[in-house]
């Protein structure tokens, strides 16, 4: 087995002392960029890539960013997770990534590995934590920063909007362009609470005209072919079921832009003209829809920059000391009608 590299291997690669050469690597501003530049490259001739767990010993952390996401299934966290990496390039803190399927069982685990790792920072998703994870957070003496929901109370930072917000506003535009007749399909809102906050934003503005959902199908999580069929599928199956039931629905909102795009195919299949006859309203403006006949509205939300922003949050914070407890920062979607504006009834 060969050897694993040593600093004193990189020094001598560099021609700098062991001291220089491990300053070079911490990124210290008082070490010459040409002597930063010769460490470096020495270090990646070499093959060295360093120990830190040891350094986590001596420093009390390490250089990593924690990052908590409930899923991969569709672009929103991957271009979350972009945006974290981005904002930490040429930094020396590196982002891992932990998936937790909306399950708070899985959350809470975890964010509890995670922290056992002595992070520098931890970025996770949401604000509506079990009290025992909000305890692990709460005490966890690091930069917490919770994105992508400003409803409720932060244990750190914040930065994302408000889900109720952007469903009320959502509403409020396609009541604008005309239509009356909603309906809603949904899934697992018992776990994706902030699609529940949407849901109910929208439901409020609704009611503040007089209005409510004519029907909706919004059913929990459930085991078997319900759990693993795909978004687009499950949202092409609600949409048919919904539009069986109540056929003079002009407007169903989703929960999210992959089950508007089921709803789509099935009223393509079905030669349903969307925004025509019904207007079909998503969220999270994920792209997907572009290209195909009928334009789906949806809520464009800003999820690189609020990936950049977070991991920026934690950099400060590292490199300053000084907390950034309590702040919110608000990045807001921004809403797309697509054709509506013009078809409206």
């Amino acid at each position: 087995m060969k050897k694993r590299k040593t600093l004193a291997d990189v020094a001598a690669a560099a021609g700098v002392s062991k001291m220089t050469a491990s300053r070079a690597l911490r990124g210290d501003k008082d070490v010459s960029k040409a002597n930063v530049d010769k460490v470096k490259q020495a270090a990646r001739e070499i093959g060295y890539y360093g120990n830190h767990l040891a350094a986590s010993l001596s420093s009390k952390r390490t250089d990593l960013i924690g990052v908590v996401v409930p899923s991969l299934s569709n672009t929103v966290f991957p271009q979350v997770m972009s945006g974290v990496t981005d904002a930490l390039k040429g930094t020396a803190l590196q982002p891992v990534f932990g998936v937790t399927d909306y399950d708070p069982e899985a959350e809470y685990t975890t964010i509890r590995n995670m922290l056992s790792w002595r992070p520098a920072g931890l970025i996770v998703t949401g604000l509506d934590q079990p009290d025992e994870s909000r305890r692990l957070l709460a005490d966890a003496g690091i930069p917490i920063v919770q994105i992508m929901d400003c409803d409720g109370d932060p244990v750190d930072a914040c930065v994302g909007f408000s889900q109720s917000g952007a469903g009320h506003d959502m509403a409020a535009a396609l009541l604008a362009a005309g239509r009356r007749r909603f309906g809603y399909v949904g899934r697992n809102l018992d776990k994706d609470l902030r699609a529940a906050k949407r849901k109910k934003g929208f439901l409020d503005a609704l009611r503040n005209q007089g209005l409510d959902f004519i029907d909706a199908i919004d059913g929990a999580h459930r085991e078997g072919d319900e759990a693993t069929l795909p978004a687009i599928a499950c949202g092409r199956r609600k949409t048919a079921e919904l539009l069986a039931r109540q056929p003079d629905l002009d407007c169903i909102h989703f929960s999210n832009d992959d089950l508007a795009f089921g709803g789509l195919c099935h009223c393509i299949a079905a030669g349903i003209d969307v925004p025509g006859e019904v207007a079909l309203a998503g969220f999270n403006g994920l792209g997907l829809l572009e290209g195909f006949p009928g334009k789906i509205a949806t809520s464009h939300t800003a999820r690189r920059a609020i990936g950049e922003t977070a991991a920026r949050v934690i950099l400060e914070t590292v490199e300053s000391g000084e907390t950034d407890s309590g702040k919110i920062h608000i990045l807001a979607p921004s809403i797309s009608l697509g054709d509506l504006a013009v078809t409206a009834k």
